[in-house]
């Protein structure tokens, strides 16, 4: 449906704030994509765009007519697609964000097989802890850690993230290994502390507690290093700074290898929940649905 161009154009130069971006993200020239959102104006008899030399913005016309642009775009690809099932090949861009961590130890070791399946499907993946703007940035879809508070959002639940605490055979020389959660201050262990935002409260280390309405509590623990990355709490834990509460799909080889002891297993943090969410509320497209049910039975080992 090639006269649905300019309509796939005009949203995406509106959702990613920049006509050079939004080319860039669908494979087309520059000019191509402002002479298309310009004859889309004057097709439909009025400015839906703000230009500046710093950024692109709607108008208030062009907010109404991006909301039913993209959801027209969404229910023209389900028809398409609504009696192909596996006969249509996927085609086209997907663009995706994904935790540093369950890329790099979960997702991206298993792409081979998913890009050998759809060969004609091109794939972005993003890869960062912090949490992506779906419609400003331009993704299809995001996998995503702990809770979504986006009521704009879809949020697909893929499970719980299995969580262990752990420390390196040098730190539990020094210090001990615990057996309760008592030894934690009796043998003064000190834990590494993984923030988003410096300067805010250590969250303090958390374990089941029955007496809680939500079934788990923190205890604080001391501990001198504050890390905001996941990649750096890991390698502190390994360097033996301290104690760390971590995924284990995330660190399973270095238990396994023994780099890392697994403690206190009667008392490990509560499992994160781990969701696959898009931006629209109408029906998500065959790339998004193919991408989100492998991702599910790629990570099922790691979830509870």
């Amino acid at each position: 449906m090639q006269n649905l161009e300019p309509l796939l154009i005009f949203i995406r130069v509106a959702e990613m704030g920049s006509f050079t971006h939004a080319a860039d993200s669908l494979g087309i020239q520059k000019g191509r994509a402002s002479t298309a959102v310009r004859k889309l104006e004057d097709d439909v008899g009025v400015r839906l765009l703000h230009r500046t030399t710093r950024k692109v913005q709607l108008t208030e016309d062009g907010r109404a007519f991006h909301a039913r642009a993209r959801d027209l775009l969404a229910e023209v690809d389900d028809l398409q697609s609504m009696f192909a099932g596996d006969r249509v090949a996927l085609r086209g861009r997907l663009r995706v964000d994904l935790p540093t961590e369950l890329a790099r130890t979960a997702i991206v070791p298993a792409l081979p097989e998913f890009m050998a399946t759809y060969p004609e499907l091109e794939l972005e993946v993003s890869s960062t802890d912090r949490q992506v703007d779906l419609v400003q940035e331009g993704f299809d879809c995001v996998l995503r850690i702990g809770p979504i508070g986006d009521e704009t959002l879809i949020a697909r639940p893929l499970g719980r993230l299995r969580m262990v605490n752990a420390a390196s055979p040098a730190y539990l020389a020094r210090y001990g290994v615990p057996q309760s959660l008592d030894d934690l201050r009796l043998q003064e262990h000190r834990a590494i502390h993984y923030t988003r935002t410096f300067g805010a409260k250590p969250y303090g280390w958390e374990y089941p507690d029955a007496r809680e309405s939500g079934g788990y509590a923190t205890l604080p623990l001391p501990g001198a290093l504050h890390v905001n990355s996941v990649q750096t709490y890991e390698a502190a834990g390994l360097a033996g700074l301290g104690l760390i509460q971590a995924a284990l799909s995330g660190i399973r080889r270095h238990v396994v290898s023994g780099a890392l002891v697994e403690i206190l297993p009667d008392f490990r943090p509560e499992p994160l929940d781990v969701s696959f969410v898009a931006v629209h509320r109408t029906n998500l497209s065959r790339r998004v649905r193919a991408f989100m049910e492998w991702s599910k039975e790629v990570l099922q080992p790691d979830l509870e």
